[in-house]
Order: C-alpha cells, then sequence, then structure tokens
C-alpha cells in the first residue's frame, strides 16, 4: 500500500496519555469517523508484547476504514504484524535500512528539519516527510521549531509529499497557506479534546481549505 497526497490530509499519531478511562481503540475510531485519512501507532511506554498486541487491533480498525496505518520507530513490530510502514526520525534507522526490511511496497516516512535532511531522506527512499515543529509543541519537549520559510523550502526542494506537525491546531492550521504542504500531523488537537469526532471534522475542514 502506498499512500498519496490525499491521504495525509489529516494525519492522526496517538498518545495515550489523554485516555482518562477510554481505549485507544475507540479514541482512533472517534478520530477516523470524524475524518482523519492516516493513523501512526506512537508509543514510547508500552513493552513489546502490549506494544504488539494493541498494533495488530489498531491495524484491524484502519483495514475496517480502509486508511493506512504506520507504526513509529519500530521497524520490528511493523514488520511482524504487516503494518502498511513506519514512521522514522532522523535519530532512527536511516530510510535506506528500513527499506530493505520493509520491503519496496511500503510506507515510510521520515521526519525533517532541513532541506539537507529532506533531500536525503528522498534519496534514501521515504514516501513521505514530516516536518516540524512548525509551532511549539508540547507532545515533543526536544523538539525544535521549523521556521514557515524552512518549511516552504523543503517543500520545493522535494518531489514526495511533506505534511507539517507540531503545535498545529484548529486555530493556527490557517497560518500555514501556501506552504506547499498537502496534509497536517497532528496529536493533541485531536486526543486531548473532548469531542475527538467533532474535533478531526473541524480540522479536516480547516486543512482542505489550507491546502488549496
Amino acid at each position: 500500500m502506498k499512500c498519496g497526497k490525499k491521504d495525509l490530509l489529516l494525519y492522526a499519531v496517538t498518545d495515550r496519555s489523554w485516555l482518562n478511562g477510554d481505549t485507544l481503540y475507540h479514541q482512533v475510531e472517534q478520530a477516523i469517523q470524524g475524518g482523519a485519512t492516516f493513523v501512526q501507532l506512537r508509543e514510547k511506554e508500552l513493552d513489546e508484547g502490549d506494544f504488539l498486541e494493541e498494533a495488530r487491533e489498531i491495524q484491524k480498525l484502519c483495514q475496517k476504514y480502509q486508511i493506512p496505518f504506520v507504526i513509529n520507530d519500530n521497524v520490528q513490530i511493523a514488520v511482524q504484524i504487516g503494518a502498511d510502514g513506519v514512521h522514522v526520525g532522523q535519530s532512527d534507522m536511516k530510510a535506506g535500512d528500513v527499506r530493505e526490511k520493509l520491503g519496496l511496497d511500503k510506507i515510510i516516512g521520515v521526519s525533517a528539519q532541513t532541506v539537507e535532511q529532506a533531500l536525503l531522506a528522498q534519496k534514501m527512499g521515504a514516501d513521505y516527510l514530516g516536518v516540524g515543529a512548525v509551532f511549539h509543541t508540547g507532545s515533543k519537549a526536544d523538539a525544535d521549531n521549523v521556521s514557515h520559510d524552512t518549511l516552504r523550502e523543503i517543500c520545493e526542494a522535494v518531489e514526495i509529499p511533506v505534511i507539517a506537525i507540531g503545535g498545529i491546531g484548529a486555530g493556527n492550521v490557517m497560518q500555514l497557506s501556501g506552504s506547499g504542504i498537502c496534509g497536517i500531523a497532528v496529536i493533541s488537537a485531536l486526543f486531548a479534546q473532548p469531542d475527538i469526532k467533532a474535533a478531526a471534522k473541524e480540522l479536516k475542514a480547516l486543512t482542505e481549505k489550507m491546502v488549496r
């Protein structure tokens, strides 16, 4: 399964810090029903066994709605369950090595902060880039901010789709107009909201307007 630009419009990145007694499965389903077009399972704390079990569950959910499902960082689990792909950061495995492990038909996303990193990721076989943080974010304390000029330069430099990530919400998404991105990746703008489905619906409508 490869992803097109349309698949990357509203890219949901999971975070279990806002479960409050709910299940991740239910929250992700709410996001998809509201309009999320892509799901990345991101787990930093779970042990391998629980992560594997959860990955299989969320994968089934994404298959039900026919949207791409990738795993953050953990190439081994992505291979094990046959996920649609994987998203890696600059400090994780290089895109070329990931491609060898995953195979040619899988999606590989790479985080980038500079034009140089973006071009290298493209050369190594990345299918899309996640660029940020474009706004200040609480989800990733160590994320460096990427200026909107740099975001535009990256979009102009590469041929693969680019999504913006980091601190994006309904209140600032329109500021990314004209940058060349094809979508946004969000965490708290969906999963920290009291009504995830409504938040996804609003964000999707705004993002469609912004990318036009």
